[in-house]
């Protein structure tokens, strides 16, 4: 290719022109993956200021690119985005270093420095082993593994939350699923439900009992029944209904109390059931056409004050 007319290199000269250095190019095959500075000093053996010299000219010329990481900055090469016009140049080159000791000895100073990544990662983890689970509540909260598995759901589902309180159950499944709708009898809580739930377009609201819930038939990929039954005279009722608003295939959770012997409960909260046993809970499901059941009785949190929690899934046949 010859020289353009105003005297400057056309592109194929200017890409020669950055792989004639062999530092340069050596700093091109190890950026297959992201490294520092100071990750490419070690294994160049060179010092910061040659390092980073070349990392300017390289990105200047739109070789590498960079993302922050801490004080630090990664580095990783662009030329292997398909359609780069220096592709079949660098192919060549990147061959050739690969193939000279220098690159056999690149490798083996890469190998260290990663290897010397891993183990100080191994020995934090070997230092905090006894108080690891305290250390990651204390930097990210007890719950946040419990909302980050919500991202297994479908992100095409609709889910239905009967007796949806104050919203908590749909702030958490709002994120991560195409709709979210809430049912509740209470004025009052779904008021609170409207505030909480304000800033999601993807949540409705309705005013409802659960024996009669005022949604369609097949409405809901998912439908959640959280600590509400024990507040109905005829929990089998819901039940019925969350199984008719599911969909074929749907899913129904259940979470309540576990049988108990606290009778206060039906003053103070206006309980009409302490609880319920497997046994039951199976009968009310079955009696409802879901099947594909499972009972799992749920840890106690260590604060809590109140009776066991199970978790029941069942499916719409």
């Amino acid at each position: 290719m010859a020289i353009a007319s105003n005297g400057k290199d056309t592109p194929i000269l200017e890409h020669l022109t950055t792989l004639s250095d062999s530092v340069r190019s050596r700093i091109l095959v190890l950026l297959g993956q992201e490294l520092t500075v100071g990750d490419l000093c070690a294994v160049l053996q060179l010092p910061q200021s040659t390092v980073s010299r070349h990392l300017k000219f390289l990105a200047d010329r739109n070789w590498v690119d960079s993302r922050p990481d801490g004080t630090h900055r990664l580095y990783h090469r662009t030329l292997d985005a398909p359609g780069h016009d220096a592709r079949g140049l660098w192919d060549m080159v990147r061959a050739a270093v690969e193939e000279s000791s220098a690159g056999a000895v690149d490798r083996e100073r890469l190998a260290s420095v990663l290897a010397s990544r891993r183990s100080r990662s191994r020995e934090f983890f070997d230092r905090s082993a006894g108080d690891w689970d305290t250390l990651r509540d204390e930097l990210f909260g007890p719950h946040f593994h419990g909302l980050a598995l919500l991202g297994l759901l479908p992100a095409s589902w609709t889910v239905a939350d009967l007796g949806c309180g104050t919203g908590a159950v749909a702030e958490a499944l709002a994120p991560f699923v195409r709709e979210v709708i809430g049912v509740d009898a209470s004025p009052a809580m779904l008021q609170g439900a409207e505030r909480r739930l304000a800033r999601f377009e993807n949540v409705t609201l309705h005013a409802g009992e659960l024996e009669h819930v005022p949604l369609a038939d097949g409405t809901a990929d998912a439908v959640s029944l959280m600590l509400v039954l024990h507040h109905l005279d005829r929990p089998e009722l819901a039940v019925r209904e969350a199984a008719r608003i599911a969909r074929p295939g749907g899913k129904v959770l259940i979470v309540d109390m576990l049988t108990h012997d606290r009778v206060q409960y039906r003053r103070e909260m206006g309980h009409t059931r302490l609880g319920f046993s497997q046994e039951e809970i199976e009968t009310i499901c079955h009696e409802a056409g879901l099947g594909g059941t499972r009972f799992q009785p749920l840890p106690p949190a260590p604060e809590a004050k109140g009776p066991n929690l199970f978790a029941f899934t069942a499916s719409k046949e």
